[in-house]
């Protein structure tokens, strides 16, 4: 189970900074197509041009901040924690499937199984949090069955 574990937080990181290297490249995209943008005739209209893709390079670095933030915050979580009670950086098992409570980087798939990961903050991970092994819970009419926490 731990070595699964390590593949989830490994698949996890890889997600996040794919997302933050993704982001500085779109960026650097809209900056430089920006800045190529030769002046037309038609003056008001490569203003406004300019002004949209200013726009959107603000909104980008607004993504970038928030993702720079969650791989930041990803990474002081303590994993390797011997985990009696579910909290962050849990990895729980259910009769629903497996929950990492860690970042709400939501499904993914590791070693052929799918894999919830959430944040701490999160409405299911709030009722999770607490909960022991054996235990069940019940959100949104759905019981989860606690089978086993790592």
């Amino acid at each position: 189970m731990q070595k699964f574990k390590q593949h989830i937080i490994d698949t996890c990181k890889r997600h996040l900074e794919n997302k933050i290297d993704s982001l500085n490249s779109i960026i650097k995209e809209v900056s430089e197509s920006s800045n190529s943008e030769s002046k037309s005739s038609a003056g008001d209209k490569h203003e406004t041009s300019k002004a949209m893709m200013q726009l959107e390079i603000e909104k980008l670095g607004t993504q970038l901040k928030e993702a720079e933030g969650q791989l930041a915050e990803f990474e002081k979580i303590n994993f390797t924690k011997n985990f009696q009670n579910i909290e962050q950086g849990s990895l729980v098992e259910t009769n629903k499937g497996y929950f990492l409570i860690a970042s709400s980087i939501g499904k993914i798939t590791v070693d052929e199984k799918t894999v919830f990961v959430i944040s701490a903050k999160s409405p299911l991970a709030l009722k999770l949090i607490g909960s022991k092994q054996k235990d069940t819970v019940m959100f949104n009419d759905v019981f989860y069955s606690i089978q086993s926490i790592n």
